[in-house]
């Protein structure tokens, strides 16, 4: 950590304790693919920090938004946002330092409940007051009434004119765009507020087992959405599925909605980092087309 980045994270935290933090030990964490992470520590106090260059600062700016968004409705605990500091070449986001745990049974039916909660939560209309990202890859959000014009038209049709600028050749992409009105027909969709990013990189869990939700890519959508991602990498235990399906039992036709709400991310992999999501995206709209049939 340089100086200039160290002076504006002691002004920041000394403001937020009400006394002085001076940073005198600094932590690397690895794993992030996007932004770097450590924690700051003045030998009584320890915080989390992201960082990255100063052109990204919207990045932060988002999640701190997300995180108020998922907080507000008092459903699932997020790490507390501090606040947002910048200098002459970095930007970054302090947070509450959560150490995580390894959760049993109880933690993850925990999280199927609160998750169920936080989607039952009443909201306006699709979309999100702000467009923010998901990954480095912006997220259009204009509000709607209509989901699947909104799914069609701000999450599908912008990844694949994404696609399309980056050379990654996708078939029968305009055919799948108008399909999705018939592969979405007869679902009646009420918006609830989505983490929008949730894989279970981006769940920890306490010392409590109490579940924190973090690098929210948050809108207002299907609920199904939610799920359907937590299910793309894996990693979730049965119990949790058990737990939010007892709350929200799933409406026929999940599983096809399952793949045309993940078709968003795959396609979204495929611009962030290419290799076997190309592949995969067109496997899916090749079937999703099959079902339209």
């Amino acid at each position: 950590m340089d100086a200039e980045l160290r002076d504006a994270v002691d002004s920041l935290l000394s403001h937020h304790l009400g006394t002085t933090f001076r940073t005198d030990a600094v932590q690397s964490l690895g794993g992030g693919s996007i932004n770097a992470a450590s924690i700051v520590s003045d030998g009584l106090h320890r915080f989390f920090l992201k960082t990255n260059q100063s052109t990204q600062r919207a990045l932060f700016t988002a999640e701190a938004d997300g995180l108020a968004a998922i907080a507000a409705t008092g459903t699932l605990r997020t790490p507390q946002v501090i606040g947002l500091v910048e200098t002459s070449t970095t930007a970054g986001l302090v947070l509450e330092a959560i150490k995580a745990f390894r959760p049993d049974a109880a933690a993850w039916r925990q999280l199927g409940r609160q998750l169920a909660a936080l989607h039952d939560v009443a909201q306006p209309a699709f979309g999100f007051p702000q467009d923010n990202f998901i990954g480095t890859s912006i997220q259009r959000n204009s509000p709607s009434a209509d989901w699947a014009t909104f799914f069609r038209d701000q999450r599908l049709r912008f990844q694949f004119e994404l696609a399309q600028q980056q050379g990654i050749g996708l078939r029968n992409v305009e055919p799948l765009l108008d399909a999705v009105p018939t592969l979405l027909a007869g679902y009646a969709v009420i918006p609830s507020l989505l983490h929008g990013d949730l894989w279970s990189g981006n769940v920890i869990f306490d010392e409590t087992g109490q579940p924190v939700l973090i690098d929210p890519a948050c809108y207002c959508g299907d609920a199904e959405a939610d799920l359907a991602f937590s299910e793309f990498f894996g990693g979730f235990a049965p119990p949790f599925y058990h737990a939010y399906f007892a709350a929200r039992p799933p409406a026929p036709g999940y599983q096809r909605r399952r793949t045309l709400y993940n078709l968003y991310h795959c396609v979204n992999h495929a611009n962030l980092f290419g290799g076997s999501y190309r592949a995969q995206a067109q496997q899916m709209i090749d079937g999703l087309l099959r079902e339209c049939t």
